[in-house]
């Protein structure tokens, strides 16, 4: 059964998840268009995503230390 994977997001972060996004591809040479991209490449969409959780990681990492 596929289940839909949009319902996982804390609605008010939603937003600034696609604007992050839309930034990592900016960052990383990858032509996200707003809508369909189910023309890209897995590893153009790796990139994007890969990226996104390294500065995630980042970030949380850097939160704590500063505690």
């Amino acid at each position: 059964m596929a289940t839909d994977r949009s319902n996982k997001v804390v609605p008010e972060a939603k937003e600034s998840l696609n604007k992050f996004k839309y930034e990592v591809a900016q960052e990383v040479g990858v032509d996200l268009k707003n809508g369909y991209n189910g023309n890209m490449s897995a590893k153009d969409a790796g990139k994007i995503g890969g990226n996104m959780v390294r500065k995630m990681i980042e970030h949380a990492e850097n939160a704590m230390l500063n505690r």
